[in-house]
């Protein structure tokens, strides 16, 4: 039988990430391309400790089917954790907790999008962004970043020329905190010039924070959420990087009523979160783990960094930029115009080493001199080696292109 397809994944892309996963197992394979925690931050012994006491305790409702808006202490939980973090104010009610953060994107595409409609994203963005996105064939416009974020100035005008076209974007999408690809941070002014935007055109914000926590340099900067004052900001939320990711838990704080739509969609996918998963969350915030462990990670994740950007600086060329975030899990590297990314990929595969090439985060396509390099997962030795594999790899392409 040959089965006949929906539309509804045509314009949807393989990732890229997804399938260099494959090597990351392989002995001696050097991978910078999955946005993968180091292992050394699981707390394993506090999670089996937590594991048995949830069977021990609430076996029988942590094994049930759960509510679909979340465990109630859950949410109790994580309204003080962001209020204690981000100083963001929320309730319960406007609280959901999600299978990750990845299906919080899916879902508000698909509560706030109709097919063909606008939306605004960062260039580049979120490879998981793009994929819910076009799931839902929505439209994405994409605004350049530079050192400061996004550039509003642009949105804003991109904002304006979409409503005059009768194409008002529904609404703006955003990782203002260590983003994703490029690990950088967006400043106070552009912050506070977007929740103006947002006010002035009546749009929404979505704002991202999966590595807010993460932070090894520099002050700390409110998240739109707390500056917000209309009510205005869709927040996601997750303790993959916190907690470890195969627990699957994510969180989106919302207006009621968008939490509403967003709990009848989620019944129809999955009826809940994992029940389990949950209680071992709720007892991971109660008992202050998560207070014990974050500085664990920095410590770690810090040393990694650096020593990314010391090899950086050592092996690739003078042509080469790539940022210096101040937290987070990636940095960004840019390479000579005339390299194509995607194509050396497969020569740097072959070399034992892997990252994820430019345009799989770019809506536009136009990201095709740049890769995106992941620190926290490889040993610091694994670093220096596998910068050392591309810039070899990059000087080899760069001669022939600069001697033609």
């Amino acid at each position: 039988m040959q089965f006949r397809f929906s539309d509804s994944l045509k314009n949807v892309r393989p990732s890229e990430i997804r399938e260099l996963l494959k090597y990351a197992s392989a002995k001696d394979f050097i991978s910078f391309g999955g946005g993968m925690p180091n292992p050394l931050t699981f707390p394993m012994n506090d999670i089996k400790q937590i594991m048995d006491d949830v069977l021990a305790q609430y076996g029988a409702l942590a094994l049930q089917y759960g509510n679909t808006g979340g465990l109630n202490e859950l949410r109790t939980e994580i309204k003080t954790l962001v209020y204690d973090t981000e100083k963001i104010k929320t309730s319960e009610q406007n609280i959901i907790v999600t299978s990750g953060s990845q299906q919080g994107l899916y879902e508000l595409a698909k509560v706030l999008v109709n097919p063909g409609d606008t939306v605004i994203t960062e260039e580049p963005t979120y490879v998981g962004a793009i994929s819910a996105f076009d799931a839902n064939k929505t439209e994405m416009h994409s605004i350049p970043i530079d050192n400061d974020g996004m550039k509003t100035d642009l949105a804003e005008a991109e904002i304006k020329k979409l409503t005059a076209e009768g194409r008002k974007p529904k609404f703006i999408y955003t990782i203002p905190t260590f983003q994703n690809p490029t690990g950088i941070t967006m400043s106070l002014e552009r912050r506070k010039h977007l929740i103006e935007i947002s006010a002035q055109y009546e749009i929404p914000l979505v704002e991202d924070n999966p590595y807010g926590e993460l932070r090894y340099s520099g002050s700390r900067l409110p998240m739109l959420s707390a500056l917000d004052k209309d009510a205005s900001v869709i927040y996601l939320g997750t303790f993959s990087k916190v907690m470890c990711p195969g627990l699957r838990m994510g969180y989106t704080i919302g207006p009621e009523d968008f939490i509403n739509k967003f709990n009848l969609l989620k019944q129809a996918l999955d009826l809940s979160s994992s029940t389990f998963s949950q209680y071992v969350a709720w007892q991971y915030l109660k008992r202050g783990i998560i207070k014990q462990q974050i500085p664990k990670s920095i410590e770690l994740y810090r040393k990694k960094r650096d020593a990314m950007l010391k090899a950086l600086d050592e092996h690739f060329p003078d042509t080469a930029t790539w940022s210096r975030p101040d937290g987070g899990m990636f940095l960004w590297a840019t390479v000579d115009s005339k390299i194509n990314t995607t194509d050396m990929l497969k020569d740097a595969v072959q070399e034992g080493v892997a990252y994820v090439s430019g345009n799989a985060f770019s809506p536009s396509r136009i990201q095709g001199s740049s890769m995106r390099l992941n620190f926290t997962f490889s040993e610091e030795d694994q670093i220096y080696r596998g910068i050392e594999k591309l810039g070899n790899l990059i000087h080899k392409k760069v001669g022939p292109l600069q001697s033609s």
